[in-house]
């Protein structure tokens, strides 16, 4: 097995034991990409040398943090000291902020090799499309907005790799790619430094290729209670099924999925009960859609002022409001999201995890139909963690997972179910 093709959990276990070094992991991973990366163009910027000279800044630390000699791929609409922040758009290409973001920093102070930079939707909300394509079918999109982070991961250039999610720019991506993503608890990971489109929205989370890799970011980040084991076997867990407001947008072979990790839970002895959300969640997406747009008014409005040339056709849009959103509708969506925080909350403790679909189904040919986020909107607005966890197969071979939802700030025990859960639903087709 060469290095790139170990998890981050795999690898970091080599590194801290000292039989692996960062130098030759970002070797291997460099050698991955020169294969791969004409094929998948997962990065909008990439420089040998540098990603080899940050791996040997890295093994020469005096200690080691959980991260250490990881190479760590970052969306490029999140700073780095060291490398450019386009965002995907000719208004900032070549940029160098001179810092990083506040993801960034904790990750290269847990000794994390900062790699390259993903390329990203512009903007990571609309516009201009990622170059990447999808490993598993270059004919295909990897998702948006976190197009590079998702294939860089499932090609194996990176074993980790930082997304966003505003809609559902992490977990789809990981469904169309066949991967794991974390979008954790809204809040949770400090995002300065990663463009803002929504306050009430954007978080940051992050890929791998096991709830292992997964873990040992949320230790990074010190996320809440992980010192508080969950204490249970998976015959123990207790998984709500939620088909949701959605179901009928849902593909056949999504709807299958989500149905297969049911039985398969149950088949392993875990009680599985059908969840139906109450009516207040027939507008959840609604919801979403004002606070979104009602946000990103003046999330682009620097650029419609100072860029207005360069700036997509979408953004000036968001900014000029030609969808009409109204203060009186951002009250209500706004009152309505607190609302249905809290109804979903009290499914918990009754529940260990809600299991719901990923993805609308397989991924979309072509770049630009980058997938529909209408299975991750209402999550993200709830504020509450997700972890995708890949299932089965569609009917063109393409990957299409599931994912597992907690309550607000429950990310740690999220995790303990994922690692229960994980070798019984990504059980192949």
């Amino acid at each position: 097995m060469e290095p790139w093709q170990l998890t981050a959990a795999e690898a970091a276990a080599k590194l801290q034991e000292g039989t692996l070094t960062a130098e030759a992991l970002t070797r291997s991973c460099l050698e991955r990409c020169a294969e791969r990366e004409p094929i998948t163009k997962a990065f909008s910027f990439l420089d040998t040398e540098l990603a080899i000279s940050n791996a040997r800044r890295v093994d020469k630390a005096y200690t080691k943090g959980v991260l250490h000699g990881l190479p760590l791929g970052v969306k490029d609409m999140i700073d780095t000291a060291d490398m450019p922040t386009s965002h995907n758009s000719p208004i900032y290409e070549g940029l160098r902020q001179g810092r990083d973001a506040a993801c960034v920093g904790v990750a290269r102070g847990e000794g994390a090799v900062v790699f390259g930079k993903t390329d990203t939707v512009e903007f990571a909300a609309g516009g201009r499309r990622a170059l990447t394509r999808n490993p598993h079918d270059p004919t295909r999109t990897p998702g948006g907005s976190s197009s590079g982070s998702g294939a860089a991961v499932a090609d194996g250039m990176v074993p980790i790799a930082f997304g966003t999610q505003t809609g559902g720019s992490l977990i789809r991506p990981a469904s169309f790619n066949g991967i794991y993503a974390l979008k954790p608890t809204h809040g949770v990971v400090n995002s300065e430094g990663a463009k803002r489109y929504s306050h009430t929205l954007d978080t940051i989370g992050w890929y791998g290729r096991s709830v292992a890799d997964l873990k040992l970011v949320a230790q990074a980040f010190r996320l809440f209670d992980l010192d508080k084991p969950l204490g249970k076997t998976v015959r123990q867990l207790r998984i709500g099924l939620c088909r949701g407001p959605n179901w009928a947008q849902a593909a056949e072979e999504s709807q299958a999925a989500t149905l297969l990790a049911g039985k398969r839970l149950a088949a392993a002895g875990a009680m599985v009960e059908e969840v139906e959300l109450p009516a207040p969640f027939l507008d959840i997406n609604e919801a979403h859609r004002v606070i979104l747009l009602g946000e990103g008014r003046g999330a682009f409005l620097p650029e419609y002022l100072t860029h207005h040339a360069l700036l997509h056709e979408d953004f000036r849009e968001r900014v000029e409001n030609s969808t009409g959103i109204t203060a009186k509708a951002q009250v209500a969506a706004h009152d309505l999201s607190a609302e249905c925080r809290k109804l979903f909350d009290a499914l918990f403790p009754g529940f260990d995890a809600v299991l719901t679909p990923a993805a609308a189904g397989e991924a979309p040919v072509g770049r630009q139909d980058t997938g529909n986020p209408v299975f991750n909107s209402m999550w993200t607005l709830l504020h509450v963690p997700c972890l995708a966890i890949p299932c089965t197969k569609g009917p063109n071979g393409m990957p299409v997972g599931v994912q597992i939802i907690g309550p607000r700030y429950g990310d740690a025990a999220l995790l303990e179910v994922a690692a229960l859960a994980a070798p019984v639903v990504d059980a192949g087709a």
